[in-house]
């Protein structure tokens, strides 16, 4: 070897090297391909809904105040004090679960003429009253003179909507097992397996009733007037979506 001519040698290395750079590729060449999973024949995709309505038990009262002037601070303070006025009068028939009460936005900005110039400002607040006594929130919303009703909600509450929700998943899940076995029957197959199944809930209410009360003088009789009251009823829906093996 130390006879042979240095380029030779030169040669025989390089081949060497070469030889070991391209073994892991042609044993990577030799492993054969993955197979993807074949698609399970006898596989079924079934949807199932279930609605149960139910009345409404609970009331969303929401008050406003708006007040404008020339001097910001005065704007503020009259907010203030209608807003102050309204929750002692407020606080008087509060109750846990059957009253409750909650202070909204509270906001004073600038007002401009048709020039963009600021000639005042302009606020408003807001006050929500909601609860299970919708009786009582009619009747106190006709004892508050300080704001006025903005609008008007009925919806579930959490309590009512829980203990429904359990009744309609059971309806939902009866109706999707009912139609696996029909479907089952009617593909020429005994029987079938659950592969996935996924079940979900939901519960609709009419959009908040927006609501406008005379304030005028001479019709004080009216705005003392207790709010009238329709609460209806809602939806809660379950949803049970799934796939089945059907077999032979």
């Amino acid at each position: 070897m130390n006879n042979m001519p240095l380029s030779k040698r030169l040669a025989i290395r390089h081949l060497a090297a070469l030889s070991v750079a391209i073994a892991p590729l042609c044993a990577l060449a030799q492993t054969p391909p993955v197979t993807p999973p074949a698609t399970p024949e006898g596989v079924l995709s079934i949807n199932a809904v279930a609605t149960i309505d139910v009345p409404h038990d609970w009331m969303t009262l929401t008050l406003s105040a708006n007040r404008e002037g020339t001097d910001a601070t005065a704007v503020q303070t009259q907010l203030k004090q209608a807003l102050d006025a309204a929750m002692a009068e407020a606080r008087k028939a509060a109750k846990p679960g059957q009253i409750e009460l909650q202070s909204g936005p509270f906001s004073v900005h600038p007002r401009y003429n048709s020039k963009g110039q600021t000639n005042g400002w302009q606020g408003r607040t807001e006050l929500t009253i909601e609860g299970r006594d919708m009786t009582a929130i009619a009747q106190l919303s006709g004892r508050i003179s300080s704001m006025t009703i903005l609008r008007v909600d009925y919806s579930l509450s959490r309590e009512a909507r829980e203990k429904v929700e359990g009744e309609v998943s059971a309806q939902a899940v009866t109706r999707f097992r009912s139609r696996a076995t029909d479907l089952t029957k009617q593909f020429g197959y005994g029987s079938y397996a659950i592969r996935e199944v996924n079940v979900s809930t939901d519960g609709s209410a009419p959009p908040p009733q927006p609501y406008a009360r005379a304030m005028m003088a001479g019709k004080a009789e009216m705005a003392d007037s207790p709010l009238a009251t329709e609460p209806g009823k809602g939806t809660v829906t379950a949803n049970v979506s799934g796939s089945v093996q059907m077999k032979k």
